[in-house]
């Protein structure tokens, strides 16, 4: 039985503290996560417990082993790791790619049963179709694919990601999650993942780890850890906390800063915002707290954009889970879209089953209505369309809409465009 155990762990960079009397255990086939604001010590935990980061103080066992002293070749068959970001310098094919996590395993050559293996961890993350691609001429979601197939190709007994869903629009960032969830549940792997989400963290994780300066402020099950409390203290942001009910899982909405009051309009302009994914929290908070006229849509039930928009009061158009958008919630959007003054397109993936809130803004800007998009790099743009999304987006940019190059910048345009 695979079991972790960490126990009084510092770890310094330099004279500087990382990491400060960190304790606790995973078991077998458990799926941790980590939570924490930036600088909090997350990715620094991962690499304590990968070995390549030597505690000061304290010790990592894995089954009563410190992997200290376990040698690279040890560690790499027992532990897997994907790092936030994953630099490949040479311009090796996806197979190869994936094939290097065989490495530990492999003495000469590999083997058919390692391009076996290796083609099973494509498959798992679905990206066995680009096999013969390079790796310069994929995608970041999916370059971030194939170094989970990379590490899953290790058949590691522990696996550790640090941010798993980065980089990928809402649908792969399920697919993963549920990836992920499977090989603790069918095949006991232990997975400990740093998460920005928490939405994913209490719909997937066992447990969650909440990290603050180094040291570790709330750790249990996601009901314990994820509270209103731990979190406004954490992060400094306030957030509703309620149990899904038809799931059962909890899931969470943040809030303005201040008594809650804020988001009656004062402002003349109304601004129909497309967003999802997440996409959309802060220019709705912004919007509504600057007293803007606010309409939102469309967008999934289980997004977390859709709970913010209830819990600001703002009406949006909602469709169901996992559900293309309809013709009459199709209508509906054009409906709320040709009553605003802006419509303001957030910086999101898009994907056939949201590709008409792209259709709509189209509509809008041969409408007369003012388009302003959100896009560091237009030409980079998250399209899962086969390019239908971004030819769309090229269309607005060409027809006159504005480029905001961040979402600051969005709210200062719409501002501008107000007086």
């Amino acid at each position: 039985m695979v079991k972790i155990i960490i126990k009084n762990v510092e770890c310094y960079y330099n004279s500087i503290k990382a990491l400060d009397s960190i304790t606790f255990e995973v078991d077998e086939g458990d799926f941790v996560g980590i939570v924490g604001p930036n600088g909090s010590g997350k990715t620094t935990l991962l690499r304590c417990l990968s070995g390549i980061l030597k505690p000061k103080v304290g010790y990592v066992l894995i089954d009563g082993e410190d992997v200290s002293i376990l040698s690279r070749r040890e560690m790499a068959k027992r532990v897997g790791v994907v790092p936030q970001e994953s630099y490949i310098g040479f311009n090796f094919k996806v197979l190869d790619v994936v094939l290097m996590g065989r490495h530990p395993h492999i003495r000469r050559f590999e083997s058919k049963r390692d391009l076996e293996i290796a083609f099973r961890a494509m498959e798992a993350v679905k990206v066995q179709h680009l096999a013969d691609r390079f790796i310069t001429n994929v995608s970041g979601g999916e370059r971030r694919r194939i170094i989970i197939a990379r590490a899953l190709a290790q058949e590691p007994e522990i696996l550790l990601l640090d941010e798993p869903t980065v980089h990928l629009d809402i649908n792969h960032q399920i697919e993963i999650m549920e990836l992920l969830r499977k090989l603790c549940d069918k095949q006991g792997l232990t997975v400990i993942a740093v998460l920005h989400d928490f939405n994913l963290a209490a719909r997937y994780c066992d447990s969650l780890v909440m990290m603050n300066r180094g040291r570790i402020v709330a750790i249990g099950p996601c009901e314990k850890v994820l509270t209103s409390q731990n979190i406004e203290e954490t992060f400094g942001v306030k957030m509703i906390v309620n149990r899904h009910p038809v799931t059962g899982f909890l899931y969470l909405v943040p809030l303005l800063r201040g008594d809650g009051n804020e988001n009656k309009p004062t402002k003349k302009l109304k601004v129909h915002l497309i967003c999802g994914g997440g996409s959309g929290g802060y220019l709705m908070r912004e919007l509504v707290g600057e007293g803007f006229r606010l309409t939102v849509g469309v967008l999934n039930v289980i997004d977390s954009d859709y709970e913010t928009a209830k819990a600001l009061g703002v009406s949006v158009v909602c469709e169901a889970p996992f559900s293309p958008i309809t013709d009459e919630n199709h209508q509906e959007n054009l409906k709320m879209i040709m009553a605003a003054d802006i419509v303001l397109v957030a910086d999101m993936p898009f994907g056939y089953m949201n590709l008409k809130n792209l259709e709509a803004a189209l509509e809008a800007q041969k409408a007369g209505k003012r388009i302003v998009i959100v896009a560091d790099q237009p030409s980079r743009i998250r399209d899962y369309t086969g390019g239908k999304a971004k030819a769309i987006l090229e269309r607005l940019k060409e027809q006159g809409a504005i480029i905001a190059k961040n979402e600051k910048e969005a709210i200062k345009i719409v501002k501008s465009l107000e007086k």
